[in-house]
């Protein structure tokens, strides 16, 4: 929804019709080395919140505040953070493919490195929105407070909570028919929709996926048992050789 059309050129090629169209999925793992925790490695628990409080519709109802606090936090957290070497790879990974990332993570750490074309599903924790999602603000690190309005309504966290519709999916889909190649790093593959984008992968499309932890998958892929940083390390290597 908020991604850019155009993708600078970072150094001299002939078009950018004749680049490979490299399009990569990323999860929670792949912020894990800049410092923010996932959800699946802490035992049901975001942050020592159950994800049903300050991640659904209904712990919105039940206790706003709450909610504002832990996000509000959560924005603390990730202005004191910093891209690792995962998401500077992929950003200059651009010099020679075209590069489309679709993030379940709700961070900004793809464009501070320098990615130019990002398609959040989860939302965007540097913005809020109104009740509806009709209104959208870019608030940067700034706090939440009860009483804030946008619209007519109080303002929450640009997020998709659990039980919401991810209205970003059909742009996620359509980069993902179109890839020359596929990559999945630092997510199991149990959160849907994100999941389902393999399901849109053409047939014959080479597919690497990068994480620490094995992962099953429902298609055959090239598994690189290492962190983001060191993952990408080597997916460049094997991709560059080609």
């Amino acid at each position: 929804m908020f991604t850019s059309s155009f993708l600078p050129l970072k150094r001299n090629f002939s078009t950018r019709e004749n680049m490979k169209k490299l399009v990569v999925l990323t999860g929670a793992g792949m912020s894990a080395e800049s410092g923010i925790s996932t959800f699946r490695d802490s035992g049901g628990l975001w942050e020592q919140h159950r994800v049903e409080d300050v991640a659904t519709p209904e712990g919105w109802i039940r206790n706003p505040k709450l909610v504002l606090d832990f996000y509000n936090e959560r924005r603390r957290q990730l202005k004191g953070c910093t891209p690792n070497a995962g998401h500077t790879g992929l950003a200059e990974l651009e010099n020679d493919f075209e590069v489309h990332i679709t993030t379940q993570n709700i961070d900004n750490l793809h464009e501070r490195a320098g990615s130019s074309h990002v398609i959040h599903l989860h939302g965007e924790l540097t913005k809020a929105c109104d009740e509806y999602k009709s209104v959208v603000k870019d608030i940067g690190y700034n706090d939440i407070q009860l009483g804030d309005k946008l619209g007519n309504t109080q303002m929450r966290p640009f997020i998709v909570w659990f039980g919401e519709a991810v209205p970003a999916i059909e742009e996620a889909i359509e980069a993902t028919r179109a890839a020359d190649i596929f990559v999945v790093i630092g997510t199991s593959l149990k959160v849907y929709p994100a999941a389902g984008l393999l399901n849109y992968i053409s047939s014959g499309i080479p597919i690497y996926l990068i994480d620490p932890k094995e992962v099953d998958s429902c298609k055959a892929v090239h598994f690189i048992q290492k962190g983001a940083s060191e993952g990408i390390k080597e997916l460049k290597e094997i991709l560059l050789k080609k």
